[in-house]
């Protein structure tokens, strides 16, 4: 393969330097993606397949073992592991330092497809640990949880501590869905990406992050019994952009304690409670450009205003919320009930700015609810809309 084919392949799956220090000499067939690589050729590819180490994608066999034995292959040279499309059941796999995953990423909102690893133990912690695997690399899997078990996360990393480097874990183009716990579960991370994933239909929420330095990027976060994004310990520094964040029965975006966030361009739709909810004295946020509608799902929001709104400030400073849409509705097909009472709630700001957002129609009752105990330099002004008119 030419040099310029070569650097092509490898900017289109986003492996980077995961793949580029490997010789390559497979041709791509006509969709561009590699034939999955022979027993015995690992070594003219740089990838390692995880079948020839005996995984079989038959859906019934456990494959944990041999998934395992490729990883620990790849290890020694920091390759890339390679799951051909089908169905292969697995407990948890361990990932390390400088290895990457690749699949084929065929799946769909509401298929599994492609690359998939099932998970088959109900007392497992999680399908893939990513725990002190720096740099490594996750693309086209679609990960099914068959919600076995109880908080059993998707992706996992769970550090004691913060460490002395940056983690660096890239996750993309994956599927990860179905779990009892958490899809992505990223504790004591520094340094992450995920971008154009789907992490949803989990009991907990699709994305959990305690950390910083995070990209937040092109993804769906949506279906799940948590929140879309959760962040409840201490976190920081962490960009959403783009992301469609819906059908979460606890939220869209919750935040407690956080700061120097840019929240911006996403579409944040029937949430259960707030759309977005800063608490517990998070400060410095860029809040610009989102569409915000249908939130407080009645059938998932506790009986009170403040739960009811798109928007619940408490306890925060530095807070930018400007630019943004908001509208009140109810579920697909003009069915149930219409829903929040309230745009924004806000309580207990400080050198905070609420200025130029649109609420057309909305919410049912208030368009602003200023519950006070403000501090210094609050200015809310210049929010144009109306309410929801309801019969």
């Amino acid at each position: 393969m030419s040099d310029y084919i070569r650097r092509d392949f490898l900017r289109s799956f986003g492996l980077g330097a995961a793949l580029v220090a490997f010789p390559w000499k497979a041709s791509p067939n006509e969709t561009g993606i590699p034939e999955p690589t022979e027993p015995g050729t690992e070594e003219d590819t740089g990838l390692i397949n995880i079948c020839s180490y005996g995984a079989t994608a038959d859906g019934s066999t456990d494959c944990t073992a041999a998934i395992q034995k490729a990883i620990d292959e790849a290890a020694k040279s920091g390759a890339t592991v390679l799951v051909p499309q089908g169905t292969f059941l697995t407990s948890t796999v361990k990932l390390y330092p400088h290895v990457g995953m690749l699949g084929y990423p065929t799946w769909s909102y509401r298929d599994f497809g492609g690359s998939i690893l099932r998970l088959n133990n109900e007392n497992a912690k999680c399908l893939i640990d990513i725990t002190g695997a720096f740099g490594t690399v996750i693309n086209g899997l679609c990960l099914h949880g068959a919600v076995l078990g109880k908080d059993v996360h998707g992706i996992f990393l769970d550090k004691p501590d913060y460490g002395e480097q940056e983690d660096t874990p890239l996750i993309q183009g994956c599927r990860v869905s179905h779990f009892s716990g958490d899809a992505v579960r990223l504790s004591r991370v520094w340094c992450f990406r995920i971008r154009s994933c789907m992490l949803s239909h989990c009991v907990g929420n699709g994305l959990y992050v305690r950390g910083w330095d995070g990209f937040i990027l092109d993804n769906w976060l949506s279906g799940n019994r948590g929140v879309g994004f959760a962040a409840t310990k201490e976190n920081a520094s962490n960009t959403l952009t783009g992301n469609r964040i819906k059908w979460n029965e606890s939220g869209g975006i919750l935040v407690k304690g956080g700061n120097n966030y840019n929240i911006t361009g996403n579409y944040i739709d029937r949430s259960g409670g707030p759309a977005i909810t800063l608490i517990k004295g998070s400060y410095d946020f860029a809040i610009t450009g989102n569409m915000i509608y249908r939130s407080g799902k009645p059938e998932w929001t506790p009986e009170d205003d403040k739960s009811s709104t798109h928007i619940r400030f408490h306890n925060c400073a530095g807070i930018v919320l400007t630019g943004n849409s908001f509208r009140a509705g109810r579920d697909d097909g003009g069915k149930g009930t219409y829903s929040p009472f309230n745009t924004i709630v806000y309580e207990g700001l400080e050198d905070c700015v609420i200025k130029d957002n649109v609420m057309h129609n909305g919410s049912l009752k208030n368009l602003l609810l200023d519950l006070g105990r403000h501090g210094e330099n609050v200015i809310v002004k210049d929010n144009v809309g109306k309410l929801l008119p309801v019969k």
